[in-house]
């Protein structure tokens, strides 16, 4: 406090927040050093009392590659032709397998943490964009592992299979961010929600794996041409122009433009809506948890 004469200036003034709109990045900046922990204990806690560890990541992917390849590929011959079955499903198993896990951890931001929010301090959206990090390195992990396959088909000239990388995988990293931001998106919206709807708890795996049914991940759009009302339906999921960009950088066929420019509003209208409704929560957390 400064006195000067007869007026007295405070040094510090606190007062409270009544804005709608509060993205603290300087603050989030502020406790990097709690994100790289939480990541960490996150990477661990997966990990801890497991026998083969960092491999899981890469079992998982592939037993549902194998299962989809012999029930869907072979059986039901809904894979395309000209990509080999097990290449066409890993691809799109591995970035549904991120936007979903981005997802069903999110969503347990509030109630999952809610020891830790009500004892100690921090801008809130450090716990989602952690949970969104360490997502991130179980991807790498199964990316890793698709682009193995990948070099090893083109390789081996297996199913007569030839890659041939240009620039546009260049855009691959603005698919993963688009991935990271719905998933965040919808995981904050779903996690200020079931603070008061614990209900929505139990739904968000089962509507998360249902809503894969509702995307490319099992058959191709092209399947779909002449039915136009459910190629339009199929089209609205914003997952669907990134798994089928994703599939056209890494399989040699031309992008959609107008798709990716569809889940890119779409991303971020979600993230827009889930920051309001994350900070409108985050006042009253305490009481409802």
């Amino acid at each position: 406090m400064v006195t000067l004469g007869n007026r007295t200036d405070w040094d510090v003034v606190i007062s409270p927040r009544s804005s709608w709109w509060r993205l603290d990045l300087r603050g989030i900046w502020a406790y990097r050093d709690l994100v790289r922990l939480l990541v960490r204990r996150d990477i661990i806690a997966v990990y801890k009392q497991t026998v083969l560890g960092p491999l899981w990541h890469v079992i998982q992917p592939l037993t549902t590659t194998i299962t989809f390849t012999l029930v869907f590929g072979i059986a039901a011959r809904l894979s395309p032709e000209g990509v080999p079955a097990v290449l066409f499903y890993m691809s799109g198993i591995v970035a549904w397998n991120f936007f979903a896990g981005v997802v069903n951890r999110t969503s347990k931001t509030f109630v999952g943490n809610a020891n830790l929010m009500t004892k100690v301090y921090f801008p809130r959206l450090v716990i989602p964009i952690s949970t969104t990090l360490s997502s991130l390195v179980s991807f790498g992990i199964q990316l890793l592992t698709f682009l193995g396959f990948l070099i090893a088909y083109n390789v081996g000239s297996i199913e007569g299979f030839s890659w041939r990388p240009d620039w546009s995988l260049a855009l691959f990293p603005v698919l993963v961010v688009l991935m990271a931001l719905l998933g965040l998106g919808m995981g904050i919206i779903v996690s200020a929600m079931t603070t008061k709807y614990r209900d929505l708890s139990f739904l968000v795996g089962f509507g998360v794996q249902l809503l894969m049914y509702a995307s490319p991940v099992i058959f191709p759009l092209s399947m779909f041409e002449q039915h136009p009302k459910l190629l339009f339906a199929l089209q609205v999921n914003p997952m669907t122009p990134i798994i089928e960009n994703t599939r056209a950088l890494f399989f040699g066929s031309s992008l959609d433009w107008r798709g990716l420019a569809y889940s890119g509003g779409f991303a971020i209208v979600l993230m827009i809506l889930g920051l309001l409704l994350f900070h409108r929560v985050e006042r009253s957390f305490a009481d409802i948890v």
